[in-house]
């Protein structure tokens, strides 16, 4: 069974490279299993496990190919972190410059925000002190209104007192001539009348006599 693996493998290797056989190993073993199972399987033996725990020389090619290998991925690290040092920096130029944008947008907006606040204020107090002194006129000519007619209704009712007032007088001076009509003039009439009658009674008293 040994040597039947041990030709299988000498079999694949010389199908490989020395890199391939370095740089995957569990490839190597891989092949080596799928190649030798059907051999060793009629021996019957079934392959579990094949694995390949180091690869060597003597001539230190594989140490060597290590060390460049190392090299290789130390130098790809130190230029990666240079890049990503790099990439780190523009993106931070990049963000300090979009930040830098953001704040003057928004110190823009701001200005004119508060610019169009103080005009819409001005404007506003300009119409509240409008509205005022307008509706202060319209009081005061309401006012003036109602003064006008308040005074035009005290005279109506001034001229109305006068009518009543002249009324009474009228009806004061009606029965003044009325009371003076029966405690003078009447009684005077009276008078007069019996005066009359008595002297034409006798003046046909004389002339009766005469005859």
């Amino acid at each position: 069974v040994l040597q039947t693996l041990e030709g299988h493998l000498r079999a694949i290797l010389g199908t490989l490279t020395v890199e391939e056989v370095y740089k995957d190993r569990d490839q190597f073993a891989s092949l080596v299993r799928e190649v030798a199972a059907p051999d060793v399987g009629r021996m019957g033996i079934e392959i579990l496990s094949f694995t390949i725990k180091d690869v060597y020389d003597n001539v230190t090619y594989l140490q060597s190919l290590g060390k460049a290998q190392t090299a290789a991925v130390k130098r790809d690290a130190e230029i990666g972190v240079a890049q990503a040092n790099r990439d780190a920096g523009i993106r931070e130029a990049e963000c300090e410059k979009a930040a830098m944008d953001v704040k003057y947008s928004t110190d823009t907006k701001i200005e004119d925000n508060s610019r169009g606040f103080k005009l819409q204020k001005a404007n506003f107090d300009s119409e509240v002190n409008t509205a005022k002194a307008e509706a202060q006129l319209a009081y005061e000519l309401q006012a003036a209104k109602i003064q006008q007619r308040i005074r035009n209704e005290e005279i109506q009712i001034q001229v109305v007192e006068r009518r009543k007032q002249i009324e009474i007088e009228e009806q004061e001076i009606k029965r003044k001539e009325k009371e003076l009509i029966a405690t003078v003039k009447l009684p005077a009439e009276a008078e007069a009348y019996k005066v009359q009658t008595v002297a034409e009674g006798m003046r046909t008293k004389t002339v009766e006599a005469a005859r």
